[in-house]
């Protein structure tokens, strides 16, 4: 393999497990056009497929899943634990496995370090934290039904807490986190790295509409140098710094292009170009959730 292989790129977790560099997203993906669209995405070479209980369309993409006709060993299906079930771990991991159809789940993440009280959405349920819903994934791999076991938007200061609690047998493999060019958190990611924590790049091409990060002049100019599109160019520079990438669409022909990756890459002085971006913005906050989870301070 070379190195500019990209879509056949994998990198290796902190359990010994390989995950594709390039998935496909599905957040915000209608149930009506995500199965088509996983399906697509499958038969036309990618094999990560990310998903998530709070998506509300895991039923679909895992019909997508077995409409594309690969075996299941041949894929990576990450899914998430959504905030209301915190206390309810197997609950939540179990009717993720059954609305996919499938038999186990690549990677599990705890997708907010927000442990949300079910029955009143503005509150956090006051005997729980996000240590304790880890010390309930961790009983997960007992199971032989998750392979992998990792956490999404935690940002540096909740894992500085989990990992020093003593309850905290195993290091989170992949931590999924916003990553673009206006959000680069590279002091998160450098954190990360330090502690083997592999991160996965969401809203990686910086969110679908009215996107800043495409009228960027320098985005535009080695869009134009390179004969790629804006889009590619900002999943070259995730793939670079080391983060696998899981862009979302619907739309076949965009599909196929953020998965046209091979055979280029991006120089030095160009990733310092992008990497020196000004423009600042997040595509997800935390203003529906009970408890501030973004500070600011890793960046």
């Amino acid at each position: 393999m070379t190195s500019l292989n990209h879509t056949s790129q994998t990198f290796t977790l902190n359990t010994g497990a390989e995950i594709p560099a390039v998935g496909l997203g599905t957040w915000k993906s209608p149930p009506d056009l995500v199965r088509k669209a996983v399906c697509h995405a499958i038969q036309k070479g990618y094999r990560h497929i990310d998903t998530a209980l709070n998506y509300q369309n895991e039923i679909e993409v895992g019909q997508g899943i077995r409409d594309s006709g690969v075996a299941r060993d041949q894929l990576w299906v990450t899914t998430k634990l959504d905030n209301p079930w915190h206390h309810r771990v197997r609950e939540g991991f179990e009717k993720s496995l059954g609305d996919l159809g499938i038999d186990y789940i690549d990677l599990y993440l705890v997708h907010f370090p927000c442990s949300t009280d079910p029955s009143d959405p503005s509150k956090h349920l006051p005997d729980w934290d996000f240590v304790k819903t880890w010390q309930e994934m961790q009983k997960l791999l007992d199971t032989g039904k998750v392979k992998n076991i990792g956490v999404s938007n935690f940002q540096i200061r909740h894992l500085e807490t989990l990992l020093n609690d003593p309850s905290c047998k195993v290091v989170p493999a992949v931590n999924q986190i916003e990553l673009h060019p206006a959000n680069p958190s590279s002091k998160l990611l450098e954190y990360c790295r330090s502690k083997s924590i592999h991160c996965t790049a969401y809203s990686c091409l910086g969110g679908a509409t009215d996107n800043p990060l495409f009228d960027e002049p320098v985005v535009s100019q080695i869009a134009a140098k390179t004969k790629k599109t804006p889009a590619q160019i900002l999943l070259m520079w995730s793939l670079l710094r080391g983060s696998s990438i899981i862009p979302k669409s619907v739309t076949f022909s965009r599909i196929e292009e953020n998965f046209d990756l091979d055979g280029w890459t991006l120089t030095k002085s160009e990733m310092e170009a992008l990497s020196g971006i000004k423009t600042r913005f997040k595509v997800v906050n935390d203003s529906w959730m009970p408890i501030k989870v973004f500070f600011g301070d890793d960046e």
